[in-house]
C-alpha cells in the first residue's frame, strides 16, 4: 500500500495535470480512491471519491478544490505560472516513473509552453534538438540523458508533505 505522503504528492500532481487538460478528470477521481485506501481523508475527498466516470467531468471542477485545501495541497489556477510550472514538474515525475518518454516529456513541454517558460526552456530547447537529429543512436542517448537531468532536477521541488505543520510563535 502506498504511503500517505505519496498517494498526496500523486493527487496533488494528477488535480495539476488534470487543470492544464493533460489528463481527464477521472484520473482525479482513481488518485483520490487510490489517496483514501492509503489512510489520507477528509469530507471533501469522500466526496471526490465517489464520483464515477461519468460525474466526473461535471463535478471535479467543483469537488476538487475544497479536497485539496482540506489536505493542505494546493490548487494551481489553470493560467497561472505556479500552474504551469507544477504541471512541468508533475510530467517530469511521470518521465522518471518511466509513464513518459524523455522525447515524450520534451515534446509535451515545448507544444503546452513553448519557449516562453523560464523553468522549462532547456527541455524545450532539447526537444528542438530532438528534431534535428538522424538516425544517431549516441546523439538521441545522449539527449535522453539531458532530459533525464532537467527531468531530475525539476522533479526534486516541491515536497508534498501531509505532516500538520505548527504555526510560527
Amino acid at each position: 500500500m502506498p504511503s500517505t505522503e505519496a498517494s498526496a504528492s500523486e493527487l496533488q500532481d494528477r488535480a495539476t495535470l488534470w487543470s492544464v487538460g493533460e489528463i481527464p478528470a477521472s484520473d482525479v477521481v482513481s488518485a483520490a480512491c487510490d489517496a483514501l485506501v492509503a489512510g489520507l481523508d477528509s469530507p471533501g475527498l469522500r466526496v471526490l471519491a465517489a464520483c464515477t466516470r461519468a460525474e466526473a467531468d461535471y463535478d471535479v471542477h467543483d469537488l476538487l478544490p475544497e479536497a485539496l485545501d482540506e489536505l493542505g495541497l494546493i490548487f494551481y489556477p489553470v493560467a497561472s505560472e505556479a500552474g504551469q510550472e507544477a504541471a512541468a514538474r508533475a510530467l517530469a515525475r511521470r518521465m522518471l516513473a518511466g509513464e513518459l518518454t524523455p522525447w515524450e516529456l520534451t515534446f509535451r513541454i515545448h507544444q503546452r509552453y513553448g519557449h516562453e517558460l523560464p523553468l522549462t526552456e532547456r527541455l524545450a530547447a532539447l526537444d528542438d534538438e530532438y528534431a534535428i537529429l538522424e538516425d544517431d543512436d549516441r546523439a538521441v542517448a545522449q539527449v535522453d540523458a539531458e532530459v533525464t537531468y532537467e527531468a531530475r532536477r525539476l522533479a526534486a521541488y516541491p515536497h508534498i508533505s501531509t505532516e500538520p505543520t505548527d504555526a510560527p510563535s
